[in-house]
């Protein structure tokens, strides 16, 4: 039986430098020469354009693995949108959670009509079963994108109103997002900016434990648990600190 090629194939640097400069990168709001710092303080020497190449090549496989590892997206959709800057012109990026907060998908758009809410459900139904309810807020783009999808169709549609804040989860979720693009002094290109939100939210959510609910012993043993599907699914078994 012919041996199948290792993820890492043909980088010099070990898998666990490669494992490790991409899952700061998302879960952190670290930028690369932040993590080149960090490298070289545990004496790997790379610079932070490699690191941005292995983030790009490397980020929609460990988000796809880390999306596979958690539970199953839940029977609630809840769908929000917010606005984006890139390079002064206004863009939408619309967002679908489950009732847990987990990120279902995303999806970068310039406009905020029926087709673009079409393209999202549409989106969101390629990797999630059809949910039992659909909260969004008062946009009628949802309400018409909804009513020409048939596994959409019958599917219970809650509105709430955004001033009220009762559908804080999608709003809710929207907040790391804000924060990453303020450490980022914004976004720019559209193609890069989906690219990049699309690993950023599963790979953070995936090391995002509530730890206000949860004990410190209990915190880290969940958190090692994390880590641990982390290092399995990214072919990774060794601390990046133990690298010569």
């Amino acid at each position: 039986m012919q041996k199948s090629k290792s993820l890492y194939h043909g980088h010099r640097f070990p898998p666990v430098v490669i494992s490790h400069a991409v899952r700061w990168y998302s879960r952190f709001n670290l930028s690369p020469r932040d993590i080149e710092e960090l490298l070289f303080e545990r004496g790997v020497i790379v610079s932070y354009e490699t690191i941005r190449r292995w983030c790009d090549k490397f980020g929609a496989g460990f988000a796809h693995r880390a999306k596979s590892a958690r539970r199953k997206p839940g029977s609630t959709w809840h769908l929000d949108e917010m606005f984006v800057t890139l390079r002064g012109e206004p863009y939408l990026l619309w967002r679908a959670v489950d009732e847990h907060g987990a990120e279902l998908d995303i999806l970068l758009q310039k406009r905020r009509d029926k087709a673009a809410a079409k393209r999202l459900f549409q989106r969101v139904l390629r990797s999630c079963p059809t949910p039992r309810k659909i909260v969004t807020d008062q946009l009628r783009s949802y309400t018409a994108a909804k009513a020409e999808i048939p596994e959409l169709a019958s599917v219970k549609h809650v509105f709430v109103k955004a001033a009220a804040r009762v559908n804080n989860r999608a709003e809710n979720s929207h907040q790391p997002t804000r924060e990453r693009e303020r450490r980022m002094r914004g976004f720019r290109d559209p193609k890069r900016t989906q690219a990049f939100l699309s690993n950023f939210g599963p790979i953070r959510q995936h090391f995002a434990l509530k730890r206000h609910l949860l004990r410190a012993s209990l915190y880290r043993k969940h958190l090692a648990m994390r880590l641990a599907t982390w290092h399995e699914s990214t072919e990774v078994a060794q601390n990046p600190s133990t690298v010569p």
